[in-house]
């Protein structure tokens, strides 16, 4: 397939969308009837978040129809619209309002992507996964991924870096025990061991995301002792807010440690990396 065949932006996808409603007739569609798509990135829904769709629908019924394609055994694929899927059968429906149409692979995997990341907050990892099945299926590039979701080519980079996370701090990032931001930490470790105890100090002491930078940048330079506190005179020398701000920025945008020295009208920007790879990525982010 090529990349000219390669499905549209958010803004078009959405807008094909709003056509198909004003443009063809709302049916009736029985929810046994209907299967997943099979493209959707997303792999757990809240149980409060439904229940509480599930209330509306009992008492205001489905308002935005589902989009959905229908197949030659009479079932019909969800397009878009999973949660009301699932709300609806909750509270009991038997058919749900959809709309129907005809989608390419690449459409119905862009959409379910799209529609989760834009509505309804895909996980870290659910959202990695579906930029690397982006990557893998079409042969995307992180800039045209980035273009398609609305979103910066590095956080792109950065999201997808959590792929590389081992299955037990993947598993802990997903139950919130620490943040894409801590896992950036942990892996601009090179070294296994060096992630695993930096794993463990986060999750048992709860240390900050910039504590866990500080903790990489020791463990990379020979120091693996968290012991040593900061003197009196670095502990009352407090950024002024908007550097704060800056620095907080650029740490997203790298996904490493970054730190401003001076002040608002002039200074010096350090950004931290741990291993050639971590350089190569860094080197990308700024040339791009």
């Amino acid at each position: 397939m090529s990349k000219k065949a390669l499905g549209k932006g958010i803004g078009a996808l959405f807008r094909d969308i709003d056509e198909q409603i004003n443009t063809r007739s709302i049916i009736e569609v029985p929810l046994d009837a209907i299967k997943p798509n099979p493209y959707q990135p997303r792999k757990s829904f809240s149980d409060e978040g439904l229940s509480e769709l599930a209330d509306s629908i009992r008492e205001k019924g489905v308002i935005q129809p589902i989009i959905a394609e229908k197949q030659q055994d009479e079932s019909y694929i969800l397009i878009s619209g999973e949660r009301r899927v699932r709300a609806s059968r909750i509270a009991g429906l038997a058919t749900i309002p959809a709309i129907l149409g005809t989608f390419s692979v690449m459409e119905k995997l862009e959409n379910a992507l799209i529609e989760n990341i834009q509505r309804e907050n895909l996980s870290s990892l659910e959202e990695a996964e579906g930029y690397r099945r982006l990557i893998d299926t079409f042969n995307l590039n992180q800039e045209e991924i980035a273009k398609k979701v609305g979103k910066k080519r590095s956080t792109i980079a950065n999201t997808l870096r959590l792929l590389k996370l081992p299955a037990a701090m993947k598993a802990a990032l997903d139950e919130g025990a620490f943040t894409p931001g801590h896992a950036r930490a942990v892996l601009s470790l090179v070294n296994p061991s060096d992630q695993k105890l930096l794993f463990q100090e986060i999750v048992t002491n709860g240390i900050s995301v910039r504590a866990a930078e500080q903790y990489a940048a020791d463990i990379a330079a020979g120091n693996k002792s968290m012991t040593k506190k900061p003197s009196k005179q670095k502990k009352n020398k407090k950024k002024p807010a908007e550097i704060k701000e800056i620095e907080d920025r650029l740490i997203e945008a790298f996904g490493t440690k970054v730190e401003l020295k001076g002040s608002s009208q002039k200074g010096k920007i350090e950004i931290s990396y741990y291993s050639m790879e971590d350089l190569e990525r860094i080197i990308e982010i700024v040339s791009s």
